[in-house]
């Protein structure tokens, strides 16, 4: 015996040493295919299975510990009827165990309502909760709402737009006559001498200047809506250079969907025709 003990430590050791290192290449293995997750969720599982079983025994057990409680007292009724008991002592008995049993039953009752109303409750959630089709639904009418959003924003922009381009143009209009009705009064006065001729130039190279002005500062707001015309342009013409490309890959797609079913219908005739073939080969 103790020469056995002496080889079977060695042994052991040998083979507690070999199931270390083949679970050290495990975690390895594990660590280098970055499942950690995966086996983190499945510990979690397990233990949640683990926990599951306990209450499943547990229950098991209870139902056992009440079943041999109810036959040991309806062997200790029988027996009581066999040995010809008082009458009254048995109905005391029985009204007590009746007594007992409905406490239980409305307790049961009491418990099987409750459990009701959460069932009802996570149910009105689960109804709450949208589903498919009406998740679909609600984000095309989304997107009808937000296009048609879209549309108002920008023929509010354009009335704002013109509402300012024809205010301008009012403002304009207005010095424009204020200045030929100064012009129609002072006219005559201010060429009568030098004096007035000179202040009418410089009068008029001021407006000149302001004009100018004016007309260099709507070139640029016209060469900045110009460049955001060309930016415009040339987003819509990517993206339409992109729905021209998925449209292509759509009928590809749509090309080698219809093959395919072709060469399964091709595939499922000859699969059909093959066992024809070896019943005449087999009756040659």
């Amino acid at each position: 015996m103790q020469e056995q003990s002496r080889y079977s430590d060695p042994e052991e050791k040998l083979m507690r040493m070999h199931i270390l290192e083949e679970m050290q290449l495990l975690h390895e293995k594990i660590r280098a295919a970055k499942v950690d997750s995966v086996v983190h969720r499945l510990m979690l599982l397990m233990k949640s299975l683990k926990v599951l079983e306990k209450k499943e025994l547990d229950c098991h057990s209870n139902h056992t510990a009440k079943k041999s409680d109810l036959e040991a007292k309806i062997i200790h009724l029988e027996e009581k009827i066999s040995n010809n008991c008082d009458s009254k002592s048995l109905h005391d008995d029985l009204d007590h165990c009746i007594s007992i049993s409905l406490e239980k039953l409305h307790l049961a009752k009491k418990d099987l309502a409750a459990r009701l109303r959460m069932v009802l409750s996570v149910k009105q959630q689960l109804e709450d909760v949208p589903s498919q089709s009406e998740l679909i639904q609600y984000e095309r009418r989304f997107s009808e709402l937000n296009m048609t959003i879209e549309e108002i924003h920008r023929q509010t922009r354009k009335y704002y737009a013109t509402y300012n381009a024809l205010l301008e143009l009012k403002e304009l209009m207005l010095k424009e006559t204020s200045l030929l009705n100064s012009l129609n009064s002072q006219f005559q006065d201010a060429i009568s001498d030098t004096a007035g001729r000179l202040k009418l130039i410089d009068s008029m190279e001021g407006i000149l200047k302001g004009i100018k002005q004016k007309l260099q500062k709507v070139q640029e707001g016209i060469q900045a809506d110009q460049r955001v015309c060309n930016t415009l342009r040339e987003k819509y013409a990517a993206a339409a250079a992109s729905q021209r490309h998925g449209s292509s890959l759509l009928r590809a797609l749509q090309e080698e969907i219809a093959r395919n079913q072709r060469l399964k219908s091709e595939l499922r005739s000859r699969n059909a025709a093959t066992p024809c073939e070896v019943e005449v080969i087999g009756s040659l």
